[in-house]
């Protein structure tokens, strides 16, 4: 009997995937190479390096070490800069296809003269990472369950294009933030749906208002009792069973002294990540549902962090949608290497996976491998896009016939690494910009003149994170206005914009025209 013919596929009842902030491999887990030879990570022999000019024969190199801890503050991880990170050259529009032609494997050379482009000193931060016993939750996992060193970001670009791709094989064209788009929610079919129409459930736990409002579809009013409090509800549904087929963990976002952030973004604490990965495994692994669940950790994209492993060309785009101007991107290559961790019963200590097996002889791990892994799982009808058709699928890590009752039952307790407190006080990141303009999509604030720039211009981010919370929480109640006046919860919910918030002379601007076409029109 093969090993995929032994996969207990179908004792595989939850999936939950938790996905976490800007870093690569090498800088998150290439030193756990020392615990695990198995794992193409990095070591001692100053193997892996960067030039400070790629142009010079004879520049300084800037060598990978061990000593990350605090980093602030964030490195480049636009297209642009990525560009440069992995094909060691400037990106030169109109010059330079945003997919140099012939180029099988980017030589990896550009990250420490690209960081130092952005600020003097910056290429030490990218050429680091952190060592085993600084990121002792992982270490542990490392060492009980499965590591996966050949999983991509979806797209060589920043946050959000990568988050779309992890439930829906797409970005639906988005290289960038696009306000508009986001804010309109992106209208992509999604594994949620798919979910859905099987029969099978969802929740999201979110600690923020979720980013995965991004899809429009999950604006529905049917959908408004899919989203839980973390803190009120997660460890409740583990401890009695509850927890649906597919579980999404959305983080703490902004970072703050009482709440630090915890989704491993520079400036934030990574102990602070490391403590929530804890309590959620912690909590999984008492839950009476632990022998059907398979917990997946990742990352959207690398954050400009260096990584050492070619990222792979020549792949499908999704649906055949090409990006803005001036990069016109075709989605025809991955982005930077990224962590991946699989934590289930059914895997054996320290397996390490690579390449897929398929389905076809180029298809890679990306996060396009968690719908297409969903889809084989729970046995549903399509797949979402021609990137999760070609996508690899991690089944196959579930090897064991029978599940272990040895894996711990707690984790290592972290220790801080940051110096200081959080900087309340600081400017949006651009994630977090991008909530609070989703707030503003959510509350009505969508019309106002303020937006999307003004609105954000100044806010610090104790501010953005109180306004994403009231925005949410607006939308909550007008949810429940809507199903009290008998809303059948197939619609969009959307605010409508109160008087004061529309434009001049009574004149509907653009975007509330845009929203108004979507909501259920409660006034």
């Amino acid at each position: 009997m093969s090993v995929e013919d032994s996969v207990p596929v179908g004792r595989i009842k939850t999936v939950v995937v938790l996905v976490q902030e800007n870093r690569s491999f090498d800088h998150m887990l290439g030193w756990m190479k020392s615990i695990n030879p198995a794992i193409d990570g990095v070591g001692n022999d100053r193997e892996h390096y960067n030039p400070l000019s790629t142009a010079d024969s004879n520049s300084r190199r800037v060598y990978f070490g061990d000593q990350s801890e605090y980093v602030d503050p964030d490195p480049g991880h636009s297209i642009q800069a990525i560009y440069e990170q992995v094909y060691g050259v400037p990106f030169s529009a109109g010059a330079t296809p945003i997919t140099p032609p012939g180029v099988v494997h980017p030589p990896m050379n550009g990250f420490a003269q690209q960081a130092e482009k952005e600020k003097p000193g910056m290429s030490s931060t990218v050429m680091n990472g952190f060592r085993p016993a600084a990121v002792p939750v992982y270490e542990s996992l490392v060492r009980e369950f499965a590591v996966c060193d050949r999983w991509f970001a979806s797209v060589p670009t920043s946050t959000q294009p990568n988050r779309l791709y992890v439930h829906s094989a797409t970005s639906y064209g988005l290289t960038s933030n696009d306000t508009m788009k986001l804010a309109e929610g992106l209208p992509q079919r999604t594994i949620f749906d798919s979910l859905d129409e099987a029969g099978f459930s969802f929740g999201i736990y979110y600690q923020y208002p979720p980013s995965t409002l991004f899809y429009r579809n999950l604006r529905r009013l049917k959908y408004v009792g899919n989203f839980h409090q973390f803190d009120m509800a997660f460890k409740d549904h583990c401890k009695k069973g509850k927890l649906p087929n597919y579980v999404v963990i959305e983080q703490r976002y902004f970072d703050l002294k009482i709440l630090p952030g915890n989704d491993d973004h520079p400036s934030h604490d990574v102990s602070q990540g490391q403590k929530l990965v804890k309590e959620i495994y912690e909590a999984l692994r008492s839950s009476p549902q632990w022998n059907e669940i398979l917990f997946i950790i990742t990352y959207d994209e690398h954050g400009g962090f260096f990584d050492h492993v070619p990222t792979p060309v020549g792949v499908p785009s999704p649906d055949d949608i090409a990006g803005p101007e001036p990069f016109y991107f075709k989605f025809d290559r991955l982005g930077v290497r990224v962590p991946a961790l699989f934590i289930s019963p059914w895997i054996e200590p320290g397996t390490v996976i690579h390449r897929p097996s398929g389905p076809y002889p180029a298809s890679e791990f990306e996060h396009s491998s968690i719908p297409a892994t969903v889809k084989k799982l729970f046995n549903l009808k399509e797949f979402l896009t021609k990137r999760d058709a070609w996508a690899g699928t991690f089944e196959t890590v579930l090897t064991r016939t029978t599940p272990r009752t040895d894996c711990p039952e707690t984790l290592p307790e972290p220790k801080k690494l940051r110096p200081t407190g959080a900087a309340e006080t600081a400017k949006l990141s651009e994630f977090q910009t991008e909530l609070v303009q989703l707030g503003a999509s959510l509350n009505g604030d969508y019309a106002k003149d303020i937006y999307p720039r003004r609105l954000v211009e100044n806010m610090t981010v104790a501010e953005g994170a109180q306004y994403v919370q009231d925005a949410f929480k607006t939308f909550l109640e007008e949810c429940e206005r809507c199903r009290k006046d008998g809303d059948d919860g197939s619609h969009v919910v959307v605010v409508n914009p109160t008087k004061d918030a529309v434009g001049p002379k009574g004149k509907r601007s653009l975007v509330e025209k845009m929203f108004s076409c979507l909501s259920c029109n409660r006034s």
